[in-house]
């Protein structure tokens, strides 16, 4: 073996390492080598293959005891000062072509990926990136370790992924010539420590436009659920461009400088680089996933629900090597316990509208807050009625019809049949509800006012339903028929409970005293019964202007079916009595309205009028 000393070719290329040395070197230390000069850079290089190849011959030399050990030493300390400085070169081009990302324009980009065509860059052909010097010995060790184009990898297929350039192609050839002689002179860990710095450095940076917090799962379960609402709504937005834009770009950055180098290379920097910000991503959502429940957190969690399971195949695609099996785990494990908190949700909602406590009655027989509360929410749930459909598998858990357990409802399923397990929760939970609000209906001590308030109830939850075109499919005609048909049951039994009485005063029966038919009306019955339906209607006039009735159509159609039924018996009992009463003392005492007095009187009814 020729040594070092008599090696012409070393002992040039030792004075190029040493030049660039920045621990002896003014220059070394003021300027960098990839910065300036192309030309510069290939002689260095050049300079350093041409160590490695002195040093690989004095490893074979060293076999036959054919090498002295001080050439070694010298071979050895002058690829440490090259590796040291390639190091330096390599975090400079990686930290000076590092820039910062539009977080509008991904956002924007990301709301479009399902509608549009995925936008994929193409890795550069190695020619794109040799320069006309054929010479050149970065040239040639592309040239050797030539890269197929990695463009068919199955992530790439994607449309929902859109890969952004991450570095100028010039750069990159750049990074991949250092990462070659570093790699092949052992100092791989090194390589892959300085990428992961500089670049995690970076996707850091982007988390922070983002708006992703660096918040542990007890940071995240410790807040109050508004804060919490606003942070899911900037979490789903953020992840989409986290797992669609940021790493999959940041994959393709890794593929582009290191598939060349060797094998299973670009995973590790990969990973190097977003593996603790993917982490620091999905443990808020793990930490939503495993947070106290409550009936307010389902919408939130469906819609975090949806999120990743849209996502899903998208982070199958980008973490899809053995060595981020971890974060494909952890994102299928949290998609898994969401699907469980939103079943457990429904479930625990259901036994709360059955065990609403409240016995104070609403005043004046109004729609009751915990009607509007679930009626409100079941509609929203059935927004989410495609993903609750998967979710939902079993039936609800029903009081037993034979069971004679008093404080549970009832429902026939046999009805019911074909309903979807979905359909049938919402059902249930529209039965629960009638069945509280009927427990809540005997507070009232006017079985009058309790009749009302059952039928403006039942008609919230019927026009409810109506208005929701999914909620009436789940639900059908069926249920809706029996609604519609108990509302107005309690609308007649109200007409029964208030008005029998009153026009009980307006009968011929007991008027009449033996004798002449014609002559015979007792005037004093008679004056007591006019007596009786004023004070009578005034108490209900009184009492009934102060109930409310807050749908305008149902109110204006229960006030047209009294006076249907009130006008006409007060005509007919005035015509034929008018002239008893008038004939004798002080008629206007006891005939104090006529029909169109009680006609103005009724549009008072039901308008919720303040006690006078």
């Amino acid at each position: 073996m020729e040594t070092p000393e008599n090696n012409s070719g070393y002992e040039s290329a030792e004075k190029i390492i040493l030049r660039w040395d920045s621990t002896a070197s003014e220059e070394g230390r003021e300027r960098m080598i990839f910065g300036t000069d192309r030309q510069e850079a290939d002689v260095y290089l050049q300079a350093v293959d041409e160590i490695q190849r002195t040093l690989s011959s004095a490893s074979i030399s060293d076999c036959s005891h054919n090498v002295d050990a001080d050439d070694q030493s010298k071979v050895n300390t002058t690829i440490q000062i090259a590796m040291a400085r390639l190091e330096d070169e390599f975090r400079n081009i990686l930290i000076i072509h590092t820039s910062a990302l539009e977080i509008d324009s991904l956002f924007d980009s990301s709301t479009s990926f399902s509608s549009s065509t995925p936008t994929h860059h193409k890795l550069e052909d190695d020619e794109d990136c040799i320069s006309d010097d054929s010479g050149s010995s970065r040239n040639n060790l592309l040239q050797l370790h030539h890269c197929e184009s990695s463009d068919s990898s199955t992530y790439r297929t994607s449309s929902s992924i859109r890969e952004v350039d991450l570095m100028p192609a010039e750069a990159i050839c750049d990074l991949q010539a250092i990462a070659m002689r570093m790699i092949a002179a052992g100092y791989l860990r090194e390589c892959i420590q300085v990428y992961g710095s500089v670049r995690k450095s970076s996707v850091d940076s982007s988390f922070r436009k983002l708006g992703i917090e660096k918040l542990s799962i007890g940071d995240v379960q410790r807040l109050e659920w508004e804060a919490l609402e606003g942070k899911i709504r900037r979490w789903i937005r953020a992840a989409r461009v986290c797992v669609r834009i940021l790493f999959a770009s940041e994959k393709k950055l890794c593929e582009q400088i290191f598939d060349c180098v060797g094998t299973d290379i670009d995973d590790a920097c990969f990973m190097e680089t977003v593996k603790g910000p993917a982490i620091q991503l999905f443990n808020f959502a793990e930490a939503i996933s495993i947070s106290r429940r409550s009936p307010e957190k389902l919408f939130k969690i469906l819609d975090l629900h949806d999120a990743l399971m849209e996502l899903l195949p998208d982070i199958e695609a980008v973490f899809d090597s053995k060595s981020s099996d971890s974060i494909r785990v952890q994102a299928a494990e949290i998609l898994s316990r969401l699907a469980e908190a939103a079943r457990g949700i429904l479930s625990e909602f259901e036994n709360a509208v059955l065990r609403e406590p409240s016995r104070v009655p609403v005043p004046g027989g109004t729609i009751h807050p915990l009607t509007r509360y679930v009626m409100n929410y079941i509609s929203l749930i059935s927004d989410y009625k495609q993903t609750l459909i998967d979710l939902i598998m079993s039936k609800p858990s029903t009081g037993s019809r034979y069971s004679g357990d008093p404080s549970t409802p009832d429902m026939e399923f046999t009805e019911l049949e074909g309903k979807t397990p979905l359909a049938l929760h919402l059902i249930w939970i529209i039965v629960v509800l009638q069945f509280n609000l009927d427990g809540k209906s005997k507070h009232y001590r006017d079985v009058s006012l309790a009749h009302l308030f059952m039928m403006n109830n039942v008609h919230y939850i019927v026009q409810k339903v109506k208005g929701s075109p999914e909620l009436r499919e789940m639900t059908g005609d069926n249920c809706l028929r029996k609604l519609t048909g108990k509302f107005r049951q309690a609308a007649t039994s109200y007409q029964r409970a208030t008005w029998v009485s009153v026009l009980y005063c307006l009968r011929d029966e007991g008027l009449h005293v033996s004798g002449s038919f014609s002559s015979g009306v007792s005037k004093t019955v008679l004056r007591e019964r006019f007596k009786t339906f004023n004070a009578m209607f005034e108490e209900v006039h009184r009492t009934q202007s102060m109930w409310l009735i807050p749908d305008g159509q149902l109110r204006e159609e229960l006030r047209i079916s009294i006076s249907e039924k009130l006008l006409p018996a007060y005509r007919s009992f005035l015509g034929r009595f008018r002239s008893h009463i008038e004939s004798g003392k002080h008629p206007e005492n006891y005939i104090k309205y006529s029909a169109e007095d009680l006609e103005t009187a009724v549009l008072d009814f039901f308008e919720g009028y303040p006690a006078s």
